[in-house]
């Protein structure tokens, strides 16, 4: 269920306090534990649906807001403005699986402050938090590039030569196309099999493919990789 509960919080002053929505629950406790490895932080609430995160916003005031833009009730985008509205000392940061420009911009123009993709994102979140209230605007590498190349001066006429001279394509089959694609709208690798009636392993084994295909690491790097390449 989405709004499974939590154990209940402690006035969190002098801490930093901290709110987040997030539908998945194995994911919405990853992050919890993950603010819990510092004293500096407090978590305040952890919703499961933009309804219940902006009920509780409306009689609490909280310093750090991590918001899920893939939300089953409300888009996360709509939230950021709410509660953006509601609290404006409130600093917002965006945890999500959608790394496309689009998205990007549209949450930082909504009042986020921060954008960070769920891949890897676990370890380091109690620090991007701190640093996110301390008046930094922490980002995940590859959002931090395309910012970055969105507010560049317009590149010179790329090279007519073969993307598959440069090494670092080496052809995407239909299916691994398809699961990509799936991957990149947010679907989960469980998902991905059911809507595709193979095994959640074949899933995985088509992504290390991708992954090797593309010379990238991890996820958000293949999909950011794929539109770079107009794959997607």
């Amino acid at each position: 269920m989405f709004n499974e509960p939590l154990a209940p919080q402690a006035p969190c002053e002098p801490a930093i306090s901290v709110a987040l929505v997030e539908d998945e629950i194995g994911t919405r406790e990853r992050l919890v534990r993950a603010l819990g490895q510092t004293s500096r932080l407090c978590l305040a609430h952890a919703a499961g649906t933009a309804q219940e995160l902006l009920d509780w916003l409306a009689n609490n005031s909280v310093d750090v807001l991590l918001v899920d833009l893939g939300l089953p009730d409300l888009p996360g985008l709509e939230v950021i403005r709410r509660a953006r509205a509601m609290s404006p000392g409130t600093e917002i940061m965006v945890i999500t699986l959608f790394g496309d420009e689009a998205n990007m911009m549209r949450a930082f123009e909504a009042g986020a402050r921060g954008y960070l993709l769920k891949d890897g994102t676990e370890d380091d979140l109690a620090r991007h938090v701190l640093n996110l209230h301390a008046g930094g605007s922490p980002m995940t590498p590859i959002i931090a590039r395309q910012l970055l190349a969105r507010l560049a001066p317009a590149p010179t006429p790329p090279s007519t030569a073969p993307l598959e001279s440069t090494g670092r394509y080496d052809g995407l089959t239909n299916r691994e196309h398809d699961i990509l694609a799936k991957l990149s709208r947010g679907y989960t690798y469980i998902e991905v099999a059911q809507l595709l009636e193979i095994a959640p392993s074949t899933v995985q084994s088509h992504v290390k493919n991708i992954y090797s295909k593309l010379a990238v690491h991890s996820k958000a790097e293949a999909i950011f990789e794929a539109r770079q390449l107009g794959l997607l």
